[in-house]
C-alpha cells in the first residue's frame, strides 16, 4: 500500500479539483456560460473571484462559503461536490485492484458525479461529458473482460436505450428519453458489461421512483420530467462499487 501512496495522494487531490470543476460545469450550464475559458464571478456581485478563492475545500471553508467581496452565500453543493470528488476518489483507491483501474475507476466515477449533476442542475447531459465517460469506461472494460465484453456492453445498452426513446415516441407522440440518455448508457455498458445493466436501470429505476414519489408527496403528473440520467450515473457507480468490493 505505500507504494500506492503517491497514487492515493493525487486522486484524492484531483478529486476535490475535478469535484469543483464539473460543478462549475453544471452551475453555468443553465445559463449557456463556458467552463473553461471564462473566469468565474459571483452571481451576487459580479465580482471576479481570484486563484486565492477557488482553492478546492480550502477556500470554501476559509471564506466561510460566503463571497469575499459582498458576502453573499455560495451555494453550498458546490462545496459537496468537492467533498464527493475525493470521497469518489477515496472509495476508488479502496475497491480497485490494481492502480490503472484505481485511477481509470476514479476518473469514471467523477464524470458519472459531473453527469448527475448537470442533469439535476440543467435537466441535461453534455456530450463532452458521455464522450469521455464512454472511452473511460471502454477504457475500464479492456483492463477487466477485454474490448470484446466492452463494446457488446456499450452496444446493448445504447441499442435498448434507442429502442426505448423511439418506442416510446411512437406510442405517445412525445420524447420520453433523451440522446443524453442513450450515450451515458453506452458507457455505463463498456464499464461494467451487458450482464449487469438490468441491475443499473432497475436501481437507477426504483431510485427515481422513491424521489419523485417523497418531494411530490405520492403525487406526480404524467408529464413531469425527471433527471432519470441522474439515477443512472448513481446507479451506475454503486454496482461498480459492489463489483470491485468483491461484494457482487
Amino acid at each position: 500500500m505505500q507504494n500506492l501512496l503517491p497514487l492515493a495522494l493525487f486522486l484524492l487531490f484531483t478529486g476535490a479539483a475535478a469535484g469543483s470543476f464539473l460543478a462549475l460545469w453544471a452551475e453555468r450550464l443553465p445559463h449557456g456560460e463556458g467552463v473553461v475559458l471564462r473566469s468565474s464571478r459571483c452571481r451576487a456581485c459580479g465580482a471576479q473571484i481570484g486563484w486565492q478563492d477557488i482553492v478546492p475545500v480550502v477556500s470554501w471553508i476559509h471564506l466561510g462559503g460566503r463571497c469575499r467581496g459582498c458576502g453573499a452565500a455560495i451555494p453550498p453543493w458546490l462545496f459537496h461536490a468537492e467533498l464527493g470528488g475525493m470521497a469518489l476518489a477515496a472509495t476508488a483507491i479502496l475497491v480497485a485492484p490494481t492502480p490503472a483501474t484505481m485511477a481509470l475507476g476514479a476518473l469514471w466515477l467523477w464524470l458519472l458525479m459531473g453527469l448527475a449533476l448537470c442533469d439535476l442542475v440543467a435537466m441535461r447531459l453534455p456530450d463532452p461529458l458521455t464522450g469521455a465517460l464512454f472511452v473511460t469506461g471502454f477504457a475500464l472494460g479492456v483492463l477487466g473482460p477485454g474490448a470484446g465484453p466492452a463494446l457488446t456492453g456499450a452496444g446493448v445498452g445504447a441499442g435498448c436505450f434507442l429502442a426505448i426513446r423511439l418506442g416510446y415516441e411512437g406510442l405517445r407522440g412525445r420524447e420520453g428519453l433523451g440522446m443524453g440518455d442513450v450515450k451515458l448508457i453506452a458507457g455505463i455498458g463498456a464499464a461494467l458489461g451487458w450482464a449487469a445493466l438490468p441491475l443499473v436501470a432497475l436501481i437507477a429505476a426504483l431510485g427515481a421512483l422513491a424521489t419523485t414519489l417523497l418531494l411530490h408527496r405520492g403525487s406526480v403528473a404524467r408529464d413531469a420530467e425527471i433527471p432519470f440520467g441522474a439515477y443512472l450515473c448513481g446507479a451506475a457507480a454503486l454496482v461498480w462499487i459492489l463489483s470491485s468490493g468483491g461484494a457482487t
